[in-house]
Formats: structure tokens, sequence, C-alpha cells
């Protein structure tokens, strides 16, 4: 089973490694042949499983569920699981929930906000729970952000998410998840902080990891598809189409074809 002593290893030899949502053990199963390396239950579920239009309706008890049925299909990736809207608000909420989702099975849980999460993330990691703290593009403040849009745009900008993230790795933050930023942005953060890894969802090619909403890179999303989307399954056919698109997307993180040029926001900072 990978660990986060093995993300901190890949990175330190310069692997990059593979991550994707996931829900349900069937594809949590698919997604161990493959060898996905790692894997977010993401609150995205309450978009992609329950049909709601963002991810605040979902609640800790929905984390917790398909934590533990993920965990049940997959043995060999690490797995992330996100403590939803307002559940990490007082630091007695963080461990009281993050205590639910790492029973059901997480390894590490991902809370989204900057600098002022450090006390949360010192008493969480205190308490033996890694945390992945997410920066850039946080859909739980999806209202204060005005909407699905690239941050950190300007220099003055990308200067205060690097403070953030500087205040939450020395606060003990394990990993990093940047979204919807600048490609030198997201290099230049990986590059700042050589011991704590670096997964990237729209955020160029040069972080340690990459990670894509399962439903986005199998080309079930029916709605406007992010930039940052690859579709793999159009690429496979076959009755093993699903398994050979999370194969593809593994080796295309692997050997850095993915993302390219075009999966990434080129914005001179």
């Amino acid at each position: 089973m990978i660990s986060l002593s093995d993300l901190r290893q890949f990175k330190a030899q310069g692997r990059k490694f593979s991550c994707l949502t996931c829900y349900d053990s069937s594809m949590a199963k698919a997604m161990e042949l493959a060898e996905i390396d790692s894997i977010l239950i993401g609150d995205s579920l309450g978009m992609t499983v329950q049909g709601h239009d963002s991810t605040l309706p979902v609640l800790v008890e929905d984390m917790a569920y398909h934590t533990a049925a993920v965990r049940r299909g997959n043995q060999h990736a690490m797995i992330m699981t996100d403590l939803p809207f307002m559940s990490y608000a007082t630091l007695e909420d963080a461990l009281k929930n993050a205590r639910i989702v790492m029973q059901a099975g997480a390894q590490m849980v991902k809370i989204e906000g900057g600098a002022w999460l450090s006390e949360t993330v010192q008493n969480l990691t205190r308490n033996g729970i890694p945390v992945c703290v997410h920066l850039g593009l946080t859909p739980q403040s999806v209202h204060v952000l005005g909407g699905y849009k690239l941050q950190a745009k300007s220099r003055e900008a990308a200067d205060q998410l690097i403070a953030d993230c500087r205040a939450v790795v020395e606060a003990g933050a394990a990993v990093l998840l940047l979204e919807c930023v600048p490609a030198q942005l997201g290099k230049e953060i990986t590059e700042l902080f050589p011991h704590t890894p670096v997964i990237g969802i729209g955020a160029g090619a040069e972080t340690d990891g990459q990670v894509l909403v399962v439903q986005d890179m199998l080309g079930l999303s029916f709605g406007r598809v992010a930039r940052f989307v690859r579709n793999f399954m159009k690429e496979q056919s076959g009755e093993t189409a699903i398994l050979d698109a999370f194969k593809a997307y593994h080796q295309a993180v692997q050997n850095q074809s993915f993302p390219a040029r075009e999966h990434t926001f080129q914005v001179e900072l």
C-alpha cells in the first residue's frame, strides 16, 4: 500500500504520481489494477454522485460512507478524504470529523484554505492525522471567489498564495493540492517545498502529482468541461476500456505527457 512516505520518496526521485477521485468499490478495484498511486474521496461527489450544483451540501457521513467503500475495493493506493463544507470550522469539529473519516479508511484528510488553517493543520498533525491543504480554486469557497475561475493571475496574488503555502507547510501540512493556477506558479511552489509533495489540477505539468475527477477523465461530464481535463476514455475501446483509461492516465502522468500545454494556464507572473 502506498503511503505518505512513498509520495515523499516519489518527489525526491522526480517520479510523478497519479491521483483520481473515487467514490465506490468497483471503480476503486479498477484503479488498483491500473496501479493508480493515490485516490481522493472528494466532496465533488456532491455533484458527480448526488446531483447537487456544488459541493456545499455534502455531509461528513457521506464522506465516511464512500471512504469505506473505496477502501474495501483498493488496497494499493494512498487514500485521502475531503472534510466537507464547515466540518472543520472549529478545532473540535476538525478533530471529531477527521477521526470519523480516518476510521472509515482514509490515510489523510484534505481541507481547503490558506494561512488561517495553520492552527487546524497543527492540531490535526499533532493528533496523528496527516493533512493535505487545498489552495488556489477552492470549491467550498466558490461563492466568495465569485465562481470557478483561474486564481492567482497577478504576481501579488501569486505571492500571497505562496505565503499561504508556506504557513500551512510550517504548521505541518503533509501535502499541498493546487487547483486552477498558472503553470508557472505550480512549478514555483513545487520547487519551493522540497519535502512536501504537491498535487496539481489545472496547475501545470511541473507539480509532483496530478489529480482529475474520475467522471471528467472518463468523458462523463455533460456540461462545460474545464480546460485542464483530458478525456482518456475516448482514446480506448473494448471491454476493458475503463481499466485501460485508468492505465493510460497513470502512464501519462508518469511520462509527463499529461498535462500537456493545452491543459495548463500560461500566465506571465
